[in-house]
């Protein structure tokens, strides 16, 4: 198997781990096939998952929600054909999108809007 996905490693929990590190919230959720850190996507204020490419490498992530199955390769910037990954395969379907419940703003959608690329 390619050094770009483990299909064996575990997620590393339900959420973004540096949201919830922060007490941050997230609109979708990545999981980095290589290593499995949970991130959030790029429609979320911190955008981790993309961070953690940038900073590891690790360019294979596929959906964390409920489901989607799709992954993507961020260095042919292109949709990628990947093996089934080890359980769990996304978040608890009773959480939020946007989530996790309880952190979400009120004002979450205009908040992004006003967000600096």
């Amino acid at each position: 198997m390619s050094a770009k996905i483990d299909p064996s490693a575990v997620p590393s929990g339900t959420g973004c781990v540096e949201c919830d590190a922060a007490g941050g919230w997230w609109v979708h959720l990545r999981r980095c096939a290589a290593c499995d850190i949970i991130g959030c996507c790029d429609d979320s204020l911190m955008r981790h998952a993309t961070a953690h490419w940038k900073a590891t490498g690790h360019p294979i992530i596929q959906s964390f929600e409920p489901g989607e199955d799709w992954f993507w390769d961020y260095d042919a910037d292109d949709y990628y054909d990947g093996p089934e990954l080890a359980p769990p395969d996304c978040r608890p379907v009773d959480e939020t999108a946007p989530g996790p419940k309880g952190r979400v703003p009120g004002d979450w959608y205009e908040t992004l809007q006003q967000r600096s690329d």
